[in-house]
């Protein structure tokens, strides 16, 4: 699978994603403390779920694709203990841990870690390499312009920003893993599931951030940003 042809078929979603408003104003510095701990909230909610999700892809792959798991377990293992990061950034950023650690996710956050859920459980299973695309990508371009943008605005220590800076750094080298595993897949039943994974992740990410601006991160109306987009 080529991996520009994949940025080629997802750039609508993308910009949709790149185009919410918090994120150009986290970039500007036009941040404030809740904003900032709404988002280390929502980020928790879904990155709790990574390790689990990776091993139940790795669970479900179809043994033409067993060249995965060795890829698999190295994500699980530089991706274990993520959350407890964010929950410590929370904290140092003067959240309530406890607070963050008993919340619910926002509505476009639960839908999406269920999409991710239903690619690996109903769907094809090398999908979910979809929605690591957008996560990597995304951190790599925005994480520590954002980490040093909201730094700048509010004055927080380093320590409040482990889990973004980590990402940016991170992310770089998975970038260029992701490649060469996306290269491997060649079968259009793959390809399409990868694509179709991206979009949708895409799409409800950037429904999470324009959430983050709602009150309490809570969306009463899911289709208000659709209608303000189109």
């Amino acid at each position: 699978m080529n991996t520009e042809t994949l940025v080629r078929e997802t750039a609508w979603e993308r910009e949709f994603l790149l185009s919410a408003p918090v994120i150009r104003r986290c970039l500007a510095g036009q941040v404030d403390h809740e904003l900032y701990i709404r988002f280390l909230t929502q980020a928790y909610h879904h990155v709790r779920h990574t390790v689990p999700l990776l091993a139940a892809t790795a669970e479900r792959l179809p043994s033409q694709h067993a060249w995965l798991h060795e890829a698999i377990v190295h994500y699980i293992a530089e991706e274990e203990g993520h959350d407890a990061w964010i929950l410590d950034d929370i904290a140092e950023a003067g959240g309530d841990r406890a607070a963050a650690l008993a919340s619910e996710p926002a509505i476009p956050t639960a839908a999406m870690v269920a999409y991710a859920w239903d690619t690996v459980l109903r769907g094809n299973p090398v999908g979910f390499f979809g929605m690591v695309h957008v996560l990597e990508g995304t951190s790599v371009s925005l994480a520590t312009r954002a980490a040093d943008s909201i730094q700048a605005a509010l004055g927080l220590p380093s320590r409040a920003f482990t889990y973004l800076r980590s990402h940016g750094e991170l992310d770089k080298e998975h970038v260029g893993h992701l490649t060469s595993i996306l290269e491997r897949l060649t079968a259009a039943e793959d390809c399409g599931a990868v694509t179709r994974c991206a979009k949708g992740i895409y799409w409800l990410y950037g429904h999470m951030f324009r959430g983050l601006e709602s009150d309490a991160c809570s969306v009463d109306d899911p289709f208000t940003s659709i209608r303000r987009y189109a």
